[in-house]
């Protein structure tokens, strides 16, 4: 099957947060979003015709996650995909990443204990940290031709003092996929100084460059302080059905997990809706996945091919994985504030400011790119004139 993500879908009036709530970030209506991370694509048809066949039973009772038929279409695909195994009982369902990673916090360790990142950072982090009562210690990133690397000299001086080191793999908001050798030390380091790893991995199969995703629990038989969390949500774009799924090895940490979502946060039945998008997109929907990476890759090319030609002054290389475009904007001279009001007020074109993700993100643009080429095409020429506008002037 082939899927057309050239056709353009009009997504105002369905509540839609990216299209019909654009205001709440940028004070503006009526903006071309690049913003929120979830695409304009419809989602694989096998799992459409799957969710009409439930819908049609018209019962919508309690539903059991806790079965073969969704924990093997993970393992599955872990398999086929990511050449890891991973054990069954390791799964439990979650209603999104963020709330495990949130409770994964509170279980793996205490206020005041000391959680680190790498900056820029998913901006979720910033408030799934501070606002559990734990303290963030911020590792910035090198940037470094165009790319960035991590110090692992003050990543050691850091994670010593460090209960959890919080993990966005591939990166968001930069589309690095870590090199093994990047895991390995970060692991090494980890176990030394006994600081626990929690990986947020949903943009794992968003793989546009030539390095290969490397999931965490590849690594359980070097240390066993290792946590993943991930959905299909983000490749399917099926956020809106609600579901994911958190993978704890630790037995002791797992019960816990279990027992808060069912005895404290009562979160003890599952989406029906999510829970076949997940079975039916990984069971069912490579092909999806493998058109869907083109059709970004190509998205990516063009904004690349783009600003090389058109905006020099910006700078901006295909990155590993996602499709976020984080488009380097230090060489301008204009401030962030000059840059989003030409964008918003002239162009009226919505692209997140890099430090929206972390002061090691100023200066930067983050572009969402999940949409059809059409629309890339129209808030590139939007991008130019807000841009030719400060020029101007």
């Amino acid at each position: 099957m082939k899927y057309n993500f050239d056709e353009v879908h009009n997504r105002l009036g369905t509540y839609s947060t990216q299209w019909d709530y654009i205001e709440d970030r940028f004070h503006k209506k009526d903006l071309i979003p690049f913003s929120i991370s979830d695409t304009d694509f419809i989602i694989p048809k096998p799992i459409t015709e799957k969710i009409l066949q439930v819908a049609s039973h018209q019962i919508y009772g309690y539903t059991r996650w806790n079965h073969h038929d969704f924990k093997s279409s993970i393992t599955e695909h872990y398999k086929r995909r990511f050449n890891t195994c991973i054990e069954e009982n390791w799964i439990l369902y979650s209603t999104s990443v963020m709330y495990s990673v949130s409770l994964l916090i509170r279980l793996l360790s205490a206020p005041k204990d000391k959680i680190l990142t790498f900056n820029p950072m998913y901006d979720s982090f910033f408030t799934v940290i501070e606002d559990n009562d734990r303290i963030l210690v911020s590792n910035d990133l090198i940037h470094k031709e165009g790319s960035f690397e991590i110090d692992f000299d003050l990543f050691e001086k850091q994670v010593q003092d460090c209960r959890i080191l919080l993990l966005c793999s591939p990166h968001n908001p930069t589309g690095m996929i870590w090199s093994q050798d990047d895991i390995e030390r970060m692991i090494s380091l980890c176990k030394k100084y006994n600081t626990k790893i929690i990986s947020d991995e949903i943009h794992m199969d968003i793989q546009i460059g030539q390095k290969k995703q490397i999931p965490l629990l590849s690594y359980m038989h070097d240390y066993d302080e290792l946590y993943t969390a991930s959905s299909s949500s983000k490749i399917f774009n099926t956020p809106g059905l609600i579901g994911s799924y958190v993978m704890i090895p630790n037995e002791t940490v797992r019960n816990d997990f279990l027992y808060h979502t069912r005895k404290r946060d009562f979160l003890n039945s599952a989406s029906i809706f999510g829970m076949y998008a997940t079975m039916v997109g990984y069971m069912q929907c490579g092909n999806y996945i493998d058109e869907l990476n083109d059709y970004i890759r190509g998205n990516m090319q063009l904004v690349e091919d783009f600003i090389k030609s058109e905006l020099p002054d910006f700078k901006f290389k295909k990155p590993d994985a996602t499709y976020l475009a984080w488009i380097d904007g230090r060489g301008i001279p204009f401030t962030s504030e000059q840059i989003q009001y030409a964008l918003v007020n002239v162009g009226g074109v919505a692209i997140m400011k890099g430090e929206t993700y972390g002061k090691n993100g100023a200066k930067y643009l983050r572009m969402n790119l999940g949409c059809s080429r059409s629309k890339v095409e129209d808030g590139l020429k939007r991008f130019k004139k807000a841009m030719d506008y400060l020029y101007s002037k």
